[in-house]
């Protein structure tokens, strides 16, 4: 049986019952669909939840990287430093159903990126301390978030890279 969190509340729609609400936010992120009831209760009961305003910054470049952000809903923006004093790239911008800093959960080093509230946030956060736990006392599960994160992160990179041929 899923125990109902507070993320719940964040896609609460009054006209959907609650497996409704929670199949919308399975619908969402892929990561969900490949757990059970129980693991997606468990795996959430290491989150927590957090509404961003638009405008507001998630993360700065270089600031310490201590948790990982799935968009429920919202848009964020991604921007790298460039060279010249105050400019910054655009990285590129995401919607619901995203996982941002998910490499932070397996690095220590500082954010390479700023992430910037485009349109308000709700948001389902896991911090590393959380991750750490999740690893240790649900190994399965945590190897199951770990998979996902490696599936990311490479889709991602093929993306860039794809976008780097072009230039070219």
């Amino acid at each position: 049986m899923l125990i109902v969190h507070s993320y719940v509340k964040l896609m609460y729609n009054p006209s959907m019952n609650i497996s409704e609400n929670i199949r919308k936010l399975r619908e969402k992120f892929k990561f969900f669909n490949t757990l059970t009831d129980d693991e997606l209760s468990i795996f959430l009961g290491y989150c927590e939840t957090e509404q961003i305003a638009e405008g507001e910054t998630l993360w700065k470049e270089g600031d310490y990287c201590n948790y990982a952000a799935f968009i429920v809903s919202g848009k964020v923006g991604i921007k790298k430093r460039t060279e010249f004093e105050g400019k910054y790239m655009i990285v590129g911008t995401f919607g619901s159903g995203t996982v941002l800093g998910e490499l932070c959960l397996l690095t220590d080093k500082p954010r390479s990126v700023t992430a910037v509230v485009l349109e308000p946030v709700d948001s389902i956060i896991l911090s590393n301390d959380n991750f750490e736990l999740l690893l240790t006392e649900h190994t399965q599960l945590g190897m199951k978030l770990l998979k996902h994160i490696f599936i990311i992160t490479s889709e991602r990179l093929t993306r860039s890279t794809d976008r780097i041929a072009k230039i070219f």
